[in-house]
């Protein structure tokens, strides 16, 4: 543009101001700020199905996919084959006609230690092991089996009801091994006693092993037993004369405490809930 047009008062051709993006024009107003673009709120009460599906346990959200599209998922009596269909979780949400539980699956390990109850809440104000996983999950989770007051070691916490069945029923042979404590050296006629089968008052009771500990005095004896009866361990050993001095649960459904300090707690691992799955 040459200087003689700023002279005659021309202006300068073309557009040299730049336009903020944000404004759009009106003859009554001028320029205005564009109105913002309302975002829609999400439903705090729905989820979308796959993520119900896989939080039920079933799949992968991946895999839920794949099994909605194939009409494996009803709600509330109709087959949904939509992709990101939205439910809430008072929805009647069923896989294969069976009916499933929207909260994600969470599995706890806690090493137990003493003067704490296996219970979810306590009228006399005792403690008990939900204090200890009080950090662990929101969910509502379930001690599986009990330990009582005075028995340390592993305990397993899940809101997985079909788990918690299968590793409380006897058919099941859960293994559970424990370290007993003895007020004195267990005669080897009363070890042979035990791994006989002893008859107690609610019937008889056999033991998978029993053995001295290798190395550690006789009144330290390693018990494996897959009875859920109330204090079996205790009680075996009463019935012989003996007082348990110490009762700690070192191996359940071939967890270990390894790594895992008294009164601490751990997620398990995808593969040791597989493994737990897997008993038959």
């Amino acid at each position: 543009m040459a200087k003689s047009d700023y002279n005659r008062g021309k202006r300068p051709s073309g557009n040299t101001q730049k336009r903020n993006p944000k404004k759009q024009f009106s003859k009554k107003e001028g320029f205005q700020d564009k109105p913002k673009k309302q975002t829609k709120k999400s439903n705090p009460d729905e989820i979308r199905l796959n993520r119900y599906v896989a939080n039920a346990g079933i799949c992968s959200r991946r895999e839920a996919d794949k099994y909605i599209a194939a009409g494996n998922v009803s709600v509330n009596g109709k087959v949904i084959t939509e992709m990101g269909y939205k439910v809430k979780r008072s929805d009647d949400v069923r896989f294969d006609g069976r009916k499933l539980n929207p909260e994600k699956k969470e599995y706890i390990l806690l090493n137990k230690p003493k003067n704490f109850i296996t219970t979810t809440s306590d009228e006399k104000g005792r403690r008990t092991v939900m204090e200890l996983i009080s950090s662990a999950s929101k969910a509502r989770l379930l001690p599986v089996g009990r330990l009582d007051r005075n028995t340390t070691g592993l305990l397993v916490f899940t809101n997985d009801g079909d788990l918690t069945k299968k590793l409380t029923h006897p058919q099941h042979g859960v293994r559970k091994i424990y370290h007993v404590h003895l007020d004195k050296n267990l005669t080897l006629s009363d070890l042979r006693k035990i791994e006989a089968g002893l008859d107690l008052e609610d019937g008889t009771i056999e033991v998978d092993e029993v053995s001295y500990i290798q190395g550690a005095p006789k009144k330290e004896i390693g018990v494996e037993i897959h009875s859920g009866r109330n204090r079996i361990v205790r009680r075996i050993f009463e019935h012989l004369g003996y007082n348990v001095i110490k009762l700690d649960r070192v191996i359940f459904a071939g967890l270990t405490k390894k790594d895992l300090p008294r009164g601490h707690w751990r997620h398990l691992t995808e593969q040791e809930v597989v493994n737990l799955k897997m008993i038959k």
